[in-house]
């Protein structure tokens, strides 16, 4: 759907409240309250482009989609490439900054893009009532368009029919869930990229639906992980593993092993789990989806 004129993007706030200049030194406005995090609008970096560089490059350097990098900084808007010895905005998450109009809340603002309140709240320093928030997200495009499930790139609608299973052989409780999270080891607020699915070490792990084998290594916070890529634009991954035991390239079936439970990777839960998630194909790159709609016993 298309925003509200008022809620503004960083590429109009730029010029009507010279955001830019504020980044990163906020005013007393956006100081931290005690006890909580530093405000994501304190916490945005500026990038020096230097020769070689891709946005592309740069955008996997700080974890952070190329298209958020390209919101951030009006002069790409164009298409125009990230010139050499220039200077460019980089926040601490996906997402947007927004202006709460004048006669809405941040709760509000929160809704609006199904973001939970308190990690909104925490993200931008726990202010009562701020007129500018960082929303964090992955789904946003930088012209005010709310993708909640993009398009492939090619433009055609994911056969989602095709993708339901259950990639252990139990149902099992949920750890932790999908979405924006208050990481309960350092108790920073974090996008949770898929859901853990608590299960002993050991516990097999299946593939939910057929496809190819895309990835299968050690791959930084994920740990060992197992990436399949199945029809329609979409994607399943299978991280924290123990064990694997597939290979690239490999056509798998629905319910075929791929590895086994573990505590590999950066864990955000304090039991063994299966970090699962799944992804579609888009104009922003593998973005993430809420797996519950795909998980089936």
């Amino acid at each position: 759907m298309i925003l509200p004129f008022r809620q503004l993007f960083l590429c109009s706030l730029v010029s009507a409240l010279s955001l830019v200049s504020m980044l990163p030194n906020t005013n007393s406005a956006n100081a931290a309250v005690d006890g909580c995090p530093t405000p994501a609008l304190s916490r945005f970096q500026r990038h020096k482009v230097v020769r070689g560089e891709t946005l592309e490059r740069i955008a996997q350097r700080y974890n952070l989609l190329p298209t958020t990098i390209i919101g951030m900084n009006p002069a790409l808007q164009s298409g125009a490439i990230a010139a050499v010895g220039s200077v460019l905005q980089i926040p601490p998450y996906n997402g947007i900054v927004v202006e709460v109009p004048s006669d809405q809340t941040w709760r509000q603002v929160a809704a609006q893009y199904k973001v939970r309140a308190d990690s909104l709240f925490e993200v931008n320093g726990c202010q009562q009532d701020p007129r500018i928030v960082f929303v964090p997200g992955v789904n946003w495009s930088p012209n005010g368009v709310v993708t909640k499930s993009p398009l492939p790139t090619g433009g055609s609608t994911p056969n989602r029919a095709s993708l339901a299973g259950y990639p252990l052989g139990e149902a099992a409780n949920v750890g932790l869930a999908y979405g924006w999270q208050i990481n309960p080891v350092t108790n920073e607020v974090f996008f949770h990229s898929g859901v853990d699915l608590l299960a002993p070490i050991g516990t097999n792990v299946q593939a939910i639906a057929p496809g190819t084998v895309a990835f299968a290594n050690e791959q930084g916070s994920y740990g060992k992980l197992v990436i399949i890529n199945h029809a329609g634009g979409l994607q399943s991954r299978y991280a924290q593993l123990d064990s694997i035991k597939v290979t690239v390239g490999e056509q798998i079936n629905k319910g075929d092993l791929l590895g086994t439970v573990g505590t590999s990777g950066q864990l955000t839960s304090s039991q063994p789990h299966l970090h699962f998630e799944v992804r579609s194909s888009s104009s922003l790159g593998w973005v993430a989806e809420d797996p519950k709609g795909y998980l089936k016993k």
